[in-house]
Order: structure tokens, then C-alpha cells, then sequence
């Protein structure tokens, strides 16, 4: 079992860097693309979080129904070749409406990754292991945050940004039939004749406050998470002078050390506090929130690469202390068969506000800033949105403070 499910996790978290991949290249290519087809920065915003979200929201939930009564694995290869194939097709995109629709076809193939892999993982570790385990797949956010950067950055930078989504896309379409023949869906661990219809679910977990806590704890430091992972090659480039391959080779470095560490972390004292009591699995991403905002001040005040790159390792690691604590956290609120749905609906709320607002929210501060200070626009919108984590770290604190009385179970 043991080796079987060290298989299963591996391609999982091959299947996660990729759909990551997917998902960042937009970023480091921002600046190329906004020459090419002549954007706003509001545009920007909306192609890169926007577009992708409107969809990769909708349809989680109803795919994550289908993860709890049907094999995850189809449901994953399926969509892993869906949001390929859109990736490839951002590369033929001539004008902003069709890159527009392309990185939201790339969000309805997403759409089938997340949540069915979190009820894959639930059911293949027990209780004491979870948020480590989903740490683990988590990883594929640094990963292929790192490699996106990369890929795109150096590909672009050697023949052109076109070219970048074609390849990472056609990578994607060739790998999604081995991941099938290697996943096999174990089966659900209940057994029971069908799980619940949705609307069951959502007054399940809508009843306890710690979700509604979880969820817009999470998705407000995510807005500013996916609105600076968006924006912060633009910001190299602007205020640093950067070209392309340089900010893709500094920016993938400080998403892959800090984003790889700060999910590991996360994993491992979630584990070590949640066992002391469900609102552990709260209580640290909250204080890792509490003191993201002074770092990520101190690293957009600065007029020193060095020192900007380095203090952003610091609060990239912070903000993704919460990804295996707080899931596990929202998998322990309903019964077994209902994980796949309740994720789906935590990732709803997480996604809408994080991926949704994200980069759209820096983007429109920094062209109303524009006119003041130009270039550094940028910067300053970064600082803003920053001060969001004090309102995600008071939420997160008092989810810790109920966990204890809405978790379902706590020997599932």
C-alpha cells in the first residue's frame, strides 16, 4: 500500500506542477504579451486571473460531485488534457478576447484537478498524515510556479512568448495518458449506496462557522498571493530594469525555495498542532500571515535587487504555510464521502476571491497610480494589496478558535 500510494502521490504532484505550470507561465510572459497586443495592465489583470478563474470556479463543484461517485483518476486525466490543449491554444491567440477565452477553456480543464486529487489523498493517508500529505501535492504550486517561470521566461526570451504556451501545452496533452495508465483510483473508503447531493453538503458544512472562516481567511491571502506570483515579473522588469530571462531566472528561484519551504512547513507543524486539537491547523497559518505583511513592505520599499529578492523569499514561504493545514482542516469538517464536494466549495470561495480578484486588483491600482508615479506604479499597488494578510491572520485566528466544535469527526 505503502509503495502504491508513493506512485499515486508522484503523479499527482507531476499532474499538480503542471496544471501550476499552466497556470504561471501567463506571469513571466506579461510584459512581452502586453507589447504584442497592446494591453492596459487592467487587462493584464483580467486575462491573467479573471478569465482563468470565471470557469475553474464554476465547475469545480459539480466535477468534485463527480470525484465522489465516479473514478478520480478519469476525471483528472480528462482535465489535465482539456486545460493542455487551451494552453497550447493561448499561443495562437491574435487579439486580447481570444487569449481572453483560451485562459478560460485553460480554467474548465483546472477545474477537474484540485479537488478530486484532495479526496484521492484523503482517503489514501489517515488522519495524522493529511496535512502533511497534502503538502506534498501542494508542492506542485512551487514547482511548477518555478518551472512556468523558467520555461516561459527563457523560451520566450530565445524564440518567442507564442511559442512558450504551444510547448508547455503539447507537454501537458503527451503526458495525460501515462498519468492514467499510472493512477488507478483505489476506490472511495466509504461504502455507502451514493454520496449526498450538493446542496446536503453545502448546509453541512455552511452551518459551521469555521469554513466560512477557512475559506475567506484563505482566499484573501490568496488574492494577494496570485495577484504578486501575476505581477511581480512585471515588477522586476519595471523598477529593476530586468530583462526577461534575468527576472524569470530570480522570480522562479524565489517561488521554488520559498513556496517549496513554506508548504512543507505548513504540512509539518499542521500535523504537529492539529493533533493537539483541530484549531492547530488554523493557528499556524495565522501567525505565518501576521508577519508576511512587514516583509513584503520591506521587500517593495527596497531600490536593492539583492535585498528585494531575498526578502521575498521570506513572505513567498509565509503565504503558503496555510495550503495543507487549512484543507485538511475543511476535509474534516463533513463525513468521508463528502470530502471531494467540501473541498470544491472551500476551493470555490478560495479561487473566486484569490484567482479571481487577484492580479485584476493590483493591475487597476497600479494604472490609477500610473499617472503619479509612472514605472513604480507597480510597487505601490504591491504594497497595498500586502495589507490584506492582517485581515486573512484575524480570520484564520478565529477559525482556530472554533475548529475544535465543527469538526466532524476526529478519528476520520
Amino acid at each position: 500500500m505503502t509503495r502504491g500510494r508513493t506512485l499515486v502521490m508522484a503523479f499527482l504532484v507531476a499532474a499538480y506542477t503542471l496544471n501550476f505550470i499552466d497556470r504561471q507561465i501567463v506571469g513571466i510572459l506579461a510584459e512581452p504579451i502586453k507589447l504584442d497586443l497592446e494591453l492596459s495592465d487592467a487587462e493584464l489583470g483580467w486575462m491573467g486571473g479573471t478569465a482563468f478563474a470565471l470557469f475553474y470556479t464554476a465547475l469545480a463543484i459539480p466535477l468534485a460531485m463527480l470525484a465522489d461517485r465516479r473514478d478520480r483518476s478519469w476525471i483528472i486525466t480528462i482535465g489535465l488534457g482539456l486545460w493542455s490543449l487551451a494552453t497550447a491554444a493561448c499561443g495562437i491567440a491574435q487579439n486580447f478576447w481570444q487569449l481572453f477565452a483560451a485562459r478560460m477553456s485553460v480554467g474548465i480543464g483546472e477545474a477537474a484537478g484540485v479537488a478530486p486529487a484532495y479526496s484521492l489523498i484523503s482517503d489514501l493517508y489517515p488522519r495524522e498524515q493529511r496535512a502533511r500529505a497534502l503538502a506534498i501535492f501542494s508542492l506542485g504550486i512551487p514547482l511548477g510556479g518555478a518551472l512556468g517561470v523558467w520555461f516561459g521566461g527563457l523560451v520566450a526570451a530565445s524564440v518567442d512568448w507564442r511559442f512558450a504556451f504551444v510547448a508547455i501545452g503539447l507537454i501537458g496533452i503527451l503526458f495525460a495518458p501515462i498519468f492514467k495508465i499510472a493512477v488507478r483510483d483505489p476506490g472511495h473508503c466509504y461504502d455507502r449506496a451514493a454520496p449526498p447531493p450538493v446542496l446536503t453538503v453545502f448546509r453541512t458544512i455552511a452551518a459551521r462557522p469555521s469554513f466560512w472562516l477557512l475559506g475567506f481567511g484563505a482566499g484573501i491571502a490568496s488574492l494577494v498571493g496570485y495577484g504578486l506570483a501575476f505581477w511581480v515579473p512585471s515588477y522586476l522588469a519595471r523598477s529593476f530594469g530586468l530583462a526577461l530571462a534575468d527576472r524569470s531566472l530570480i522570480f522562479g528561484a524565489i517561488f521554488l525555495v520559498g513556496g517549496a519551504a513554506g508548504i512543507w512547513l505548513g504540512g509539518l507543524f499542521g500535523d504537529r498542532y492539529g493533533a493537539k486539537g483541530p484549531g492547530g491547523y488554523a493557528l499556524v497559518p495565522a501567525a505565518a500571515f501576521a508577519v508576511t505583511l512587514p516583509f513584503y513592505l520591506l521587500a517593495f520599499s527596497t531600490h536593492s535587487l539583492l535585498a528585494a529578492a531575498l526578502l521575498l523569499l521570506i513572505p513567498t514561504a509565509l503565504g503558503l504555510t496555510w495550503l495543507g493545514p487549512v484543507v485538511t482542516a475543511v476535509t474534516r469538517l463533513v463525513p468521508p464521502e463528502m470530502r471531494a464536494t467540501a473541498a470544491a466549495l472551500f476551493l470555490f470561495i478560495n479561487n473566486l476571491i484569490g484567482l479571481g480578484a487577484g492580479s485584476t486588483v493590483i493591475g487597476a491600482i497600479s494604472d490609477a497610480l500610473a499617472g503619479r508615479y509612472g514605472d513604480e506604479s507597480l510597487r505601490y499597488s504591491a504594497m497595498t494589496v500586502s495589507g490584506l494578510y492582517v485581515l486573512a491572520a484575524l480570520l484564520m485566528a478565529f477559525a482556530a478558535a472554533r475548529l475544535s466544535r465543527d469538526t466532524h469527526d476526529l478519528s476520520l
